[in-house]
């Protein structure tokens, strides 16, 4: 019988959702009704009933969820039994954009460390421009950034990405009510540096507004948006989360606009070749669950 069906099993009959079962387990809501068919098919029994209420246990689903909870807490402790940090000699060379260094960079290095002891970690922070360019070239195996490359040698995947919004000094001028894109636009916006895909996407929509020459001022340093910002020098284009506590003190407002960039990716690219370094991009998928549960999906959505 497939452990993991089982497990699928049990997070169906905690969750009482498909659908929470399936962000859970980070697949789809097919997947999740496909497993549990086949179970039931390998069982002979209906295990849910469904109504518009959510999933409820059937009375046979009942008596296997004892069984099945028995066999996944046997698992569990023999993968503990057995599992030892990773006895790994090296060195693997990470790139990251600001946007990473500022909100879960801290526990992945953490998460890395504990796994991986003997391996050296260095870390390159830079723009996502840059660091596609030195992934390229060799001279890093890993980066975190926000573009898919494609390119024969290099694999990419989307990892999250994080809501924009227009954000300003609560004491500030910019603290007021705006009409629309075209409004705001009348003011200093501060955004990500130049060519960076933030700043095309902002300029994209001004443009679509009818702003052809914005007043953007772009700043390759999300410590120096946020004092810029505190400061009142203008409105920035960025992620909330960046400012989640500056925000929460009310030194800095979200502004209610209802046209805002798009989401900016997180995007996790290496090099095909580069020893287990899909390993790395695995727990860097794992880390960022943990920190979206945390920070919720007003500030982060995983991808699907």
């Amino acid at each position: 019988m497939n452990l993991k069906f089982l497990e699928t099993f049990v997070w169906v009959a905690r969750l009482k959702s498909f659908r929470l079962t399936a962000d859970k387990l980070f697949t789809t809501q097919a997947s999740i009704s496909s497993r549990i068919a086949v179970l039931e098919g390998e069982l002979g029994v209906k295990l849910f009933l469904r109504d518009s209420r959510g999933v409820s246990l059937t009375p046979e689903g009942l008596k296997v969820l004892e069984y099945a909870e028995q066999m996944m807490d046997t698992m569990q402790a023999l993968k503990q039994s057995i599992e030892t940090r990773s006895s790994k000699v090296g060195r693997v060379r990470i790139g990251v954009m600001d946007t990473v260094i500022h909100t879960w960079l801290s526990p992945l290095v953490a998460q890395m460390t504990d796994h991986y002891p003997l391996v050296e970690i260095e870390l390159v922070a830079d723009t996502s421009l840059n660091l596609c360019d030195q992934l390229q070239k060799g001279f890093l195996d890993l980066i975190l950034q926000t573009d898919l490359l494609r390119q024969e040698s290099v694999r990419s995947l989307e990892l999250a990405s994080h809501p924009m919004g227009w954000i300003a000094a609560s004491n500030s001028i910019y603290n007021r009510e705006y009409s629309g894109v075209a409004d705001l636009a009348r003011e200093r916006i501060i955004t990500y540096s130049k060519n960076s895909h933030p700043h095309q996407e902002v300029l994209a929509l001004m443009q679509a507004n009818g702003v052809m020459t914005p007043r953007l001022n772009c700043v390759n340093s999300v410590s120096a948006i946020t004092r810029l910002l505190r400061d009142g020098f203008g409105i920035g284009a960025l992620p909330p989360v960046l400012v989640a506590e500056e925000l929460a003190r009310g030194e800095l407002t979200l502004l209610d606009i209802d046209q805002r960039p798009p989401d900016l990716q997180v995007v996790v690219s290496w090099r095909t070749g580069a020893e287990w370094v899909e390993e790395i991009v695995a727990l860097c998928q794992q880390v960022l669950a943990g920190y979206a549960r945390k920070v919720g999906e007003r500030y982060i959505v995983l991808a699907d």
